[in-house]
């Protein structure tokens, strides 16, 4: 598929639309049926839902019509976005990529309450893998989900399926989780901005997997970004403010090496080069570009107790563990194992890893990697895998993104460009503790320049 722009509501972001809303050229009756009509035309192909709201998003569709012609006005006030399916909402059930009859939700996760106060009409929850712990959307309960870009490839995971709604123009923002990319991952293989805010930034149910995971937005454009985000972070316009304000002059790291992981991996060259030409980009707009890498040791070894045990932990809520994939179930036995001593330690070596980790923002203010190692892989690609196996193909695709997960620190994807079959790649930019808002200027500042919102998928549905 090439990239041609695309007109009308389709691809208007969320700031746009909530504008248009609020000047009443347009009602939320209207943008929220056809986000509906365009998630239900896309859904045989792309798939990218896993249940849609359509009675009681369109009753709250027209309670936000309402509450406009009153004169009411809140930052998302009728605008239709999408959850991912971990994320509790009232009277859907939360299966979390799994297969079997979850009970339904009673309440509303902390983060849908916030949504909701600003006026969000949630069209429904996305897809993502079983329990989110692969870089893909497939699995037996629901299929595959794909890339608006190219159907035969993957949109990522573990929130593909926000992303593949998001790119394909069925909703202008969706919500994700990162655990170890699970946003900045497919929001760099479907041409997204996908922000992982530092940890607790977004209130949840509970710490997620030990503290590896937060939700975050995924969204066309920085500012649309940065606004769900103030939105679910009650943070009103901060975020906002800092994608309209100039970052200053910045020391930038330029990092391509790959955190050890006892696989093997191996940077594309086609990503290599994406990445470094936004290095070039970056130091034509003033920035300074030296080439660090950060002492990442054996940082890994913090990782799979924490990601693991909370597989095992999240295997206690599934109605019928026969029904996972093996690869689930061999996790959360590992887990079972990893889930004391070993757990503990990787808790209490994070201190440790902040310091060594975090010296190299005494020489830089933020450091710019690849997302991930490869473009986008192709539908199938990891199927009949075992547990090793696929471990060792996610790693090679994507070992750059998890160690910030481990650190709890802000990083955001940015769309790096396209591939010559026309594939989005993406790279990210990093920072150290509470660095959104830096994160978030320079990424506004270099989007000015790479117009990435211009790049769309060509089929429209």
């Amino acid at each position: 598929m090439t990239a041609t722009p695309q007109t009308g509501l389709t691809f208007a972001g969320l700031a746009d639309q909530a504008r248009r809303l609020a000047e009443g050229a347009v009602s939320s009756a209207e943008l929220t049926a056809a986000a509906l009509d365009h998630a239900k035309a896309s859904q045989p192909v792309l798939n990218a839902f896993r249940h849609l709201r359509e009675d009681e998003a369109l009753r709250e569709a027209a309670d936000a019509d309402r509450k406009l012609a009153d004169g009411e006005r809140a930052p998302l006030l009728g605008v239709p976005i999408a959850i991912k399916d971990d994320i509790d909402i009232t009277g859907l059930p939360t299966a979390f990529g799994c297969p079997g009859e979850f009970p339904v939700a009673t309440a509303d996760s902390p983060a849908v309450t916030r949504l909701r106060n600003a006026g969000a009409v949630i069209i429904g929850k996305t897809n993502t893998p079983e329990l989110g712990q692969w870089p893909f959307t497939e699995g037996p309960a629901f299929g595959a989900t794909r890339n608006p870009w190219h159907t035969g490839h993957t949109p990522g995971g573990s929130s593909g399926g926000s992303a593949a709604a998001v790119a394909a123009g069925v909703v202008p923002a969706a919500l994700g989780s990162d655990g170890a990319g699970s946003i900045r991952i497919p929001a760099a293989w479907t041409g997204l901005v996908g922000i992982k805010p530092q940890r607790g930034r977004i209130p949840t149910d509970g710490e997620l997997f030990h503290g590896l995971t937060v939700l975050g937005p995924l969204a066309r454009t920085v500012a649309d970004a940065a606004l769900l985000l103030d939105v679910a972070a009650g943070t009103r316009e901060k975020f906002q403010a800092a994608a309209h304000r100039a970052p200053g002059t910045l020391r930038i790291g330029l990092s391509t090496r790959i955190p050890f992981t006892a696989t093997k991996t191996r940077l594309d060259p086609v990503v290599n080069a994406a990445t470094r030409r936004l290095a070039e980009t970056l130091a034509g707009l003033g920035h300074e570009i030296v080439e660090i890498e950060p002492d990442y040791r054996l940082i890994g070894l913090s990782f799979l107790p924490r990601s693991l045990a909370g597989v095992r932990d999240w295997t206690t809520r599934v109605p019928d563990r026969a029904l996972l994939d093996p690869r689930t179930r061999d996790n959360a036995r590992q887990g079972t194992l990893l889930g004391g001593l070993a757990l503990r330690l990787a808790r209490g070596a994070e201190p440790l890893l902040h310091r060594k980790i975090g010296s190299v923002f005494g020489r830089v203010d933020i450091l710019l990697t690849p997302t991930t190692a490869t473009p986008p892989p192709a539908i199938g690609s990891f199927d009949g895998l075992t547990s090793w196996q696929t471990d060792q193909a996610i790693t090679a695709a994507c070992p750059y993104a998890w160690p910030w997960n481990i650190l709890g620190w802000p990083g955001i994807n940015v769309p790096a460009g396209l591939t010559g079959d026309g594939l989005p790649i993406g790279a990210q930019l990093l920072g150290p503790s509470h660095a959104e808002e830096r994160l978030i200027s320079l990424a506004a500042q270099l989007e000015e320049v790479e117009r990435w919102p211009d790049r769309q998928p060509a089929t429209a549905w």
